[in-house]
């Protein structure tokens, strides 16, 4: 048996809910629910609400997606300009400047 393809997109997540769960924003302003894979649960990756996230998708059920990994604001380019966000700009700075801490 072949493995069937899956949808590979990137959104933000807008909303954090119980369980590793988010709801997940994608560039056409639909709204899915985001699970964090193995991989980010494993290593402690943690997401919050404004992170920009790479999801996969099984094109059968598109309500539902896997959050395989969290954007850094250099690869977000691609969300920011189908999102219409000015290019370079703050959209990626949660903190107003200030570094977080550990």
């Amino acid at each position: 048996m072949s493995e069937e393809q899956l949808i590979e997109l990137e959104g933000k997540v807008v909303q954090v809910l119980p369980g590793t769960m988010f709801m997940v924003e994608l560039p056409n302003k639909h709204l899915v629910l985001g699970r964090i894979s193995g991989k980010l649960r494993k290593n402690f990756i943690k997401i919050i609400v404004g992170d920009l996230v790479r999801v996969e998708m099984d094109p059968k059920d598109i309500s539902q997606a896997r959050i395989v990994y969290r954007l850094r604001n250099s690869e977000a380019s691609a969300f920011r300009t189908a999102a219409g966000a000015r290019p370079g700009g703050g959209a990626g700075n949660r903190s107003g400047g200030a570094r977080r801490r550990r």
